[in-house]
């Protein structure tokens, strides 16, 4: 007896309508229950910092995690950071839909039900598919993990200062980023 999957496309991704979010990974459908308040904060204080500093320095956009990036077609994949940032040379129009390709960075707040091995699968992905660099951040353990597309890992503890030249410029102390 064999089963088969019926593949989703980005197309019918972006139609899709609940309380959940979604992403897709060669055609698969990974449904996301709503994060909690501290993911939801992190988010929102890390997008913040980042965002006055591109904005400031204009070196870009910072988008929330409500951006989907398709990275893959036949089968398509479409995922969606916590908070993403693209340099302004990479920037041609800011249209509806999708983007096409990845972020510079992509950040995920990591929640307290996912698993490392998923971590692990989805930075690497990330980087397979273009992004110079990943943030995972664990609000539990207060940290911040920068892993760059050469493979070169830095974990940032609460006492030191994020630093990571995909955005030119930009220091934060870990620990304003959890306050």
């Amino acid at each position: 007896m064999t089963t088969t999957t019926q593949l989703m496309t980005a197309d019918e991704l972006m139609k899709l309508e609940g309380p959940y979010r979604y992403e897709l990974i060669k055609g698969e459908l990974l449904t996301m229950s709503p994060p909690g308040l501290e993911h939801g904060v992190t988010i929102i204080v890390l997008g913040s910092l980042l965002f006055q500093h591109v904005r400031a320095n204009n070196l870009g956009i910072v988008c929330g995690g409500d951006t989907g990036f398709k990275l893959n077609s036949n089968p398509d994949t479409v995922l969606a950071p916590d908070v993403a940032f693209i340099a302004r040379e990479r920037i041609d129009v800011i249209s509806e839909g999708f983007h096409p390709g990845p972020p510079d960075l992509a950040i995920e707040v990591i929640s307290p039900g996912d698993r490392k091995a998923y971590i692990e699968q989805k930075t690497a992905l990330w980087l397979s598919l273009g992004a110079k660099s990943v943030w995972n951040v664990n609000p539990k353990l207060r940290t911040v993990e920068v892993v760059r597309a050469g493979g070169e890992r830095k974990v940032f503890q609460e006492t030191d200062e994020l630093v990571d030249d995909t955005v030119p410029g930009f220091r934060v102390p870990v620990a304003e980023i959890f306050n």
